[in-house]
């Protein structure tokens, strides 16, 4: 998480403190939220949860109470605390913090099971300055890979280093069947890729790109091959273009996209 000014939390504060994020998968991957180490608190006793989605004024979770932690609850009436807990690249302590909260409503989350429960709770005020930057950075980059979604980053051994990228080569599979590639540009919203072989047979196809980043971790990004374009004096390779499938776009993805974007603007 990279260190916000108290002008930049006022700001994600007053624009987004009423949008949710849902910890998805993805989410809870590109936030590093450690799942295992949130808690719903009330009077000294604690129960772990699920962070279905929160806003920074409010939160959706999932927890098994019984009708002894409602009745501790109520005779709190209804005051809570909720732990969160990420981890923070390198550090070696991980970023825990409690928010105030008033339990708001609850249904039953699963007939099978009486005592887990969908809970809604209401912030009591404003929460820790770590979790709206947390997701104030998550929503930034939303908003921006829409409204830049087109911008793209020629690909560099320089470029490719600036994005957390391992190398400018990649692995893609057109119709399940896969081929080294080397990138060419990167945006939030596709990709174009130097590959060898007869290009006009591989358009309109379902692909799948991975790209390797610097700590080794793979990124998927699945697709489809949209166009083609011939390489000046190689008739035997091609530059295809991919446009992303949007709903499956990882947000570490997006993550390293923005924040490659963004430096470019900054720096003018």
């Amino acid at each position: 998480m990279s260190i916000l000014t108290s002008q930049q939390i006022n700001r994600f504060y007053d624009t987004y403190k009423d949008i949710e994020v849902t910890f998805t998968k993805s989410v809870i991957e590109t936030t590093h939220l450690l799942t295992k180490h949130v808690y719903l608190k009330c009077l000294g006793t604690q129960w772990p949860c699920i962070i279905y989605s929160t806003s920074m004024t409010g939160a959706k979770i999932i927890a098994n109470l019984d009708p002894a932690s409602f009745e501790l609850i109520r005779k709190a009436n209804n005051i809570v605390s909720l732990r969160f807990a990420f981890h923070i690249e390198d550090k070696k302590d991980k970023l825990l913090f409690f928010v105030s909260a008033k339990v708001s409503g609850f249904n039953q989350y699963s007939k099978d099971n009486p005592s887990l429960n969908f809970v809604n709770l209401t912030y009591t005020k404003r929460p820790a300055e770590d979790l709206i930057a947390i997701l104030g950075q998550m929503l930034e980059i939303n908003i921006n890979s829409k409204k830049r979604t087109e911008e793209r980053i020629l690909i560099t051994d320089d470029s490719a280093r600036r994005l957390g990228l391992k190398t400018k080569n990649g692995r893609i599979s057109i119709d399940s069947i896969p081929r080294n590639c080397i990138l060419r540009d990167l945006s939030f919203s596709g990709a174009k890729v130097i590959i060898q072989g007869i290009a006009k047979f591989l358009i309109d196809k379902e692909c799948a790109l991975v790209l390797i980043r610097q700590d080794g971790a793979p990124l998927l990004l699945k697709g489809k091959t949209i166009r083609f374009e011939n390489v000046e004096g190689r008739k035997d390779l091609a530059a295809i273009a991919i446009h992303f499938h949007e709903d499956s776009i990882p947000m570490e993805y997006k993550k390293l996209i923005n924040s490659y974007i963004t430096v470019k603007h900054n720096n003018g």
